[in-house]
């Protein structure tokens, strides 16, 4: 694959204990043409980025997942492709849990979101 088709067609991994928040997530980047990858797991979500022969554009993660929550997979994917970049979703946490954050988390959406939100958000942090 040449590098401009990368860059024209970012790939995102979506990850969430919630199969359905994933399917959702999918359905809204898909419909703009971003290439996906879900995972229900941050274990298997960071073993794929290891293997991934090129590195993933975004990063877009719950927060409360267990054993590994979103900020520990955030910054154990940082540690590998230091470019990555990521948005933090939750329900059950605020703003805050990016604050404290030991890595840079480019964007926080509280759930619910809109789908029109993600895309914005995802839209966003993509062109910095």
């Amino acid at each position: 694959m040449n590098p401009s088709a990368t860059k024209e067609t970012p790939l995102i991994y979506i990850v969430d204990d919630e199969p359905l928040l994933v399917d959702l997530a999918e359905m809204a980047l898909k419909s703009e043409g971003y290439r996906i990858k879900k995972f229900y797991a941050g274990e298997t979500a960071l073993k794929s980025l290891v293997a991934e022969p090129v590195a993933p554009a975004l990063l877009l993660t719950d927060y409360a997942m267990k054993p590994m929550n979103g900020v520990e997979l955030s910054e154990q994917c940082k540690g590998i492709h230091p470019g990555l970049k990521i948005i933090m979703v939750s329900g059950t946490a605020g703003p805050e849990i990016v604050i404290s954050a030991p890595v840079k988390i480019d964007r926080f959406l509280q759930k619910p979101y809109h789908p029109a939100t993600l895309l914005e958000s995802v839209r966003s942090v993509l062109a910095e």
